[in-house]
């Protein structure tokens, strides 16, 4: 499977604060024959996986995140935002155009709303503050249905090149695993 034939975006709130997250669990999702929840096993295993590689530990009692995610079937307009990367919104604190000099006395924290045509067959996946309850980051890739429904590596790759969109590890994770 090639991805780059297929949409994956993303996009996340400005008032993520996303130093601080280090925990998560998934959002109850209802099991009915015409929900995409069908799916579930292969999904949260393999987000459950990702979350784990890059530092966060699932949490049943306390998470600082909710996972959820959700498979259309259909064609999908989605209401997206064109953003700098996430890591250098991480790491500055500031949002600015690449076409600007960078002024670090001004903060520039405005959305510039974009429209996606997706696929039948997208994959989208939120991740949400929980003590805010609101939505800090969503990603999503369309297309993912296009050569067979059932195929368990093909979602597990979905979910990979979603969360390859979200390089935030949690805080002191990268040191401590180069450490061992």
């Amino acid at each position: 499977m090639n991805y780059y034939d297929h949409k994956v975006e993303s996009d996340y709130s400005y008032s993520g604060n996303f130093k601080k997250y280090r925990t998560f669990n998934f959002i109850g999702v209802k099991n009915s024959e015409n929900d995409s929840s069908k799916f579930n096993p292969f999904v949260e295993n393999a987000i459950k996986s990702r979350m784990e590689v890059q530092g966060y530990r699932f949490n049943q009692n306390r998470p600082d995140l909710l996972v959820s995610y959700k498979l259309f079937y259909e064609d999908l307009l989605l209401k997206g935002y064109n953003q700098a990367d996430i890591t250098e919104f991480i790491e500055t604190g500031r949002i600015f155009d690449e076409n600007e000099e960078y002024d670090p006395n001004i903060e520039k924290r405005e959305y510039d709303p974009v429209k996606y045509n997706l696929k039948k067959g997208t994959l989208f996946i939120v991740l949400i503050d929980k003590k805010k309850n609101r939505a800090v980051w969503q990603g999503y890739a369309s297309g993912v249905l296009e050569n067979t429904v059932k195929n368990e590596a093909y979602l597990k790759s979905a979910v990979r090149s979603i969360f390859d969109r979200y390089k935030v590890f949690t805080e002191g994770y990268l040191q401590a695993s180069q450490q061992n």
